[in-house]
């Protein structure tokens, strides 16, 4: 499988009359295979939106190299841009034109014909409200629209900016769909996101981008799988008790919420029952300690900082 877009080495500095330059990007490598959705993530501020500017050509990189679909940018573009579909950003419509007229006047200018409009309009779910103008469109509408214009040269890369930022929660779990049902088609999904908690339900794969640099990058559950503590959570009615139990044991433990987390590995759980119930404390819970991406996102992006 190879990669649609491949990064090395990229830095992007704003210059400022008398002062030192920012640094949006510092060295940013990355490799993108092919298929499923990437997620790029990373506090507002770190660089995501910047490198995707890099890569379709919209600001000129300081140094360094991107290529997108085997081709260099922004050198290429010409012949790359007509296999990809982006949203940087707020996708820019006519709030006084209908749905429908806004995906028509974008494919005139690829010569698409209102068939793929129409199909396009199906896919993101706003056949129904085709012919209301935008301006009546709820936020969410407006993003799924939004899609459905990038969609329109049935790219095999799509670049999705933020795609469900400001959105309810209704709205966002509509664009989780979305995005999964693209991915499946066989499409590369490339989105940068702060809401971790659903790029965790979207997102075959992941870089953690922070101060312009990529600190961590693989497939999710290899990630949080790498990053996991050997640790199990248990349950039982007195806490002090049992902490002071497993820790004259040698294990370490401490209070987490209403249970204890006992640092030992999942396969050896039975010695924490056993110990407890030989001295009359009974479990109600017992459970692995899962990491969500958000708790390994705190993590890293704190030791990044530490060391800069």
């Amino acid at each position: 499988m190879g990669n649609v877009i491949e990064i090395e080495g990229l830095r992007k500095e704003y210059r400022r009359l008398r002062r030192p330059p920012t640094v949006a990007i510092a060295g940013l490598d990355l490799a993108v295979p092919e298929g499923g959705v990437f997620g790029f993530l990373g506090p507002n501020g770190s660089g995501k939106t910047t490198t995707i500017r890099c890569m379709l050509g919209l600001v000129r990189a300081t140094s360094g190299t991107t290529s997108v679909l085997g081709q260099p940018t922004p050198a290429a573009l010409r012949s790359v841009l007509p296999q990809v579909g982006a949203i940087v950003e707020t996708p820019a419509l006519f709030p006084t034109m209908t749905g429908q007229e806004n995906l028509r006047l974008l494919g005139a200018i690829d010569r698409i014909g209102p068939s793929r409009v129409a199909d396009v309009l199906e896919v993101v779910g706003l056949t129904d409200r085709a012919g209301e103008k935008v301006g009546k469109y709820s936020l969410g509408m407006r993003q799924r629209l939004g899609l459905a214009a990038a969609l329109l040269k049935d790219p095999a890369l799509l670049v999705l900016d933020e795609p469900a930022n400001g959105l309810d929660p209704a709205g966002i779990r509509e664009i989780r769909e979305l995005l999964v049902k693209l991915g499946a088609e066989g499409r590369t999904v490339f989105v940068s996101s702060h809401l971790l908690a659903e790029v965790e339900q979207t997102c075959d794969r992941v870089a953690i981008l922070d101060r312009g640099r990529c600190i961590l990058e693989g497939r999710v559950e290899d990630v949080l799988a790498r990053s996991a503590r050997p640790s199990v959570l248990v349950g039982l009615d007195d806490l002090d008790a049992g902490a002071r139990l497993l820790a004259a044991d040698g294990l370490a433990v401490e209070q987490a919420d209403s249970l204890l987390r006992v640092a030992i590995d999942r396969g050896e759980a039975a010695r924490v029952t056993k110990l407890l119930a030989d001295h009359g404390h009974y479990v109600t819970e017992l459970r692995p300690e899962s990491v969500s991406l958000e708790d390994l996102f705190l993590t890293v992006t704190a030791h990044s900082n530490e060391a800069i």
